[in-house]
């Protein structure tokens, strides 16, 4: 994923490389999630005041994530979405909100399977408690100012749907297409396409860290004490591919790819395009149906 040109990364970053993501020691140790990269780390404590006299304001520690979810004229997302069109160079909305929808999908993937994978926890973000600020890069448009795990029940992949797939892509959905008329087919596409190179980013990630058999791979990853650095990669990276596998078999992402493993690294082949072909100078992206030739077109 952080190959491919519609989410630039800036590389992999530690805790302490940004002003935003606190070093050293953070609640659920998230702070483990900044060595995958930038896009895997979010920023943790306290946040300025979000209200003023009119209420709630834009400022410093951004808004809560909830407000992308509204369908308004005056919405937050409808403003993310101008400025990705503009920063895109397209006229076309259904083109930015599909392009937005997606980086916005790899991060809550990122942070939430990531975590689940390194740490043992799924992070709350719920209403309120997930703050955005979408004027700033990866890590520093996330923060979550008290860290602390779901309370939603059932086993982790239930944990990861109820708070990634249900808690916001689905508003999100709903609002990138009140605010550009882009098919719900290409957004849950562009879904199924951030999980799967979330998981593929882990799990390249695990390898190398296991295969350089640094302790740093085991302590990631949360293992005991003494255990090889190469077993607790290894394990972290089956971990991902199984909970991506659960993850697929939700009736909102069953269908939207194939799902396959080649040498151990899962695949992803897609159903529908997320349009970055319309953008000047765009192109296929690696998991495009397009590129299989196939006829149906999203």
């Amino acid at each position: 994923m952080r190959d491919d040109p519609r989410l630039p990364g800036d590389g992999p970053r530690r805790p302490g490389d940004d002003p935003h993501v606190l070093a050293g020691d953070e609640p659920l140790g998230l702070g483990a999630l900044a060595a995958v990269g930038s896009f895997f780390a979010v920023a943790t404590g306290p946040a300025l005041d979000p209200t003023g006299p009119e209420g709630l304001v834009h400022g410093e520690s951004g808004l809560p994530l909830t407000e992308a979810h509204r369908t308004d004229p005056g919405s937050p997302w409808r403003a993310r979405i101008a400025d990705v069109a503009a920063r895109l160079g397209t006229a076309e909305p259904r083109v930015a909100a599909s392009i937005a929808f997606q980086g916005l999908a790899a991060r809550l993937w990122s942070v939430a399977l990531g975590a689940a994978v390194l740490t043992g926890h799924v992070p709350d973000l719920g209403p309120g408690r997930l703050w955005w600020h979408p004027d700033r890069p990866a890590p520093a448009d996330l923060r979550l100012p008290d860290p602390r795990p779901t309370a939603v029940p059932g086993d982790t992949a239930a944990r990861l749907a109820a708070t990634v797939l249900h808690g916001h892509l689905v508003p999100l959905v709903r609002a990138s297409r009140a605010a550009s008329g882009v098919s719900e087919r290409v957004l849950w596409g562009n879904a199924g396409s951030a999980l799967a190179g979330t998981v593929g980013v882990l799990h390249g990630w695990a390898r190398t860290a296991g295969a350089s058999g640094g302790a740093s791979a085991g302590a990631s990853v949360g293992a005991p004490a003494g255990t090889p650095g190469a077993a607790a990669a290894g394990e972290a990276a089956d971990r991902a591919g199984a909970l991506a596998r659960a993850l697929f078999t939700d009736p909102l992402l069953r269908g939207t790819g194939t799902v396959s493993a080649s040498g151990g690294r899962p695949g992803f082949v897609r159903r529908s395009c997320c349009l970055y072909y319309r953008v000047p100078g765009g192109g296929l992206c690696g998991d495009c149906v397009l590129r299989t030739r196939v006829t149906e077109r999203p």
